[in-house]
């Protein structure tokens, strides 16, 4: 039987439609990023664990948006302490993130060995201790390294504020500080690791996520492991240290999107005291 012209035609019509839908579907279908499902996966994963630094984030989450399921984490922190008494000093340094009468040792600062994390202590102590004749150059050399540094150097100026203490600095050293973070994350927005994570984190802990890139906060969403995690871990010792470092900054990172406000409670309790 031969088809008419006419029906050659309506058949052709038929298939590109249906071939269309085919494409289109599958489209319309396609999950948004859904922030809400992303915050409740990480709460999840996050929940139970056992790192100590973990938990000094988990309980200045706690106290930043009252996230319930982390009340107990400056609890289960010092269980920690209790339990590895080869890594006490240090952990008692950074017990002061989230207690201002933290009992600290004499010996204790000397167990901070990573220039990183010298930066952040002088700033965590600051009101305390006082800091540095040098350490606005001590900031302004970690800058220019970039990195893990640059973030750092952005935490410590957190924590600087947040305690009170005088720091004299160039004129719009600041203000570099916070576009060189943006830079980290802007110019690929479409990938996400923890270095980038940790920037996002920090500029929003300091005020300014408005500078951080909206495409990159749904990639963020769109890269979440199924079981609420970011990043990777395996049997390696860093690589855990990995997998939980970038979860608690995509759920910080993701906690100030979904709960905008003019103000928040300082990251450290020695500022709400």
């Amino acid at each position: 039987m031969k088809l008419s012209k006419r029906r050659i035609l309506l058949l052709a019509l038929c298939i590109t439609v249906l071939c269309s839908l085919l494409v289109v579907v599958p489209l319309l279908t396609h999950h948004e990023p859904n922030l809400q499902n992303a915050i409740a996966n990480a709460i999840d994963f996050l929940e139970d664990t056992q790192e100590p630094y973990a938990l000094l984030w988990l309980d200045v989450i706690y106290r930043r948006f009252g996230i319930t399921e982390f009340a107990d984490a400056l609890q289960r922190y010092d269980q920690m302490l209790t339990e590895h008494p080869e890594e006490a000093s240090l952990l008692r340094v950074f017990r002061c993130i989230a207690d201002y009468d933290n009992p600290l040792q004499a010996e204790d600062l000397q167990a901070v060995s990573l220039p990183s994390d010298i930066i952040i202590v002088h700033a965590l102590y600051c009101d305390q201790l006082g800091l540095p004749s040098d350490y606005s150059k001590m900031l302004d050399r970690a800058a220019s390294q970039g990195g893990y540094h640059l973030t750092h150097v952005l935490l410590a100026w957190i924590w600087v504020q947040e305690n009170g203490c005088e720091l004299a600095l160039p004129n719009g050293f600041i203000d570099e500080v916070y576009h060189a973070n943006a830079a980290i994350i802007n110019s690929d927005p479409m990938t996400v690791d923890d270095l980038k994570l940790e920037a996002a984190a920090f500029l929003y802990l300091a005020g300014q996520g408005g500078l951080v890139d909206d495409s990159f906060v749904e990639r963020v969403i769109l890269s979440q492991n199924d079981d609420g995690s970011w990043g990777h871990s395996s049997d390696d010792q860093e690589a855990e240290y990995w997998h939980w470092h970038s979860t608690i900054l995509g759920l910080l990172l993701l906690l100030h999107v979904e709960f905008p406000a003019d103000s928040y409670p300082p990251v450290l309790d020695s500022a709400s005291t």
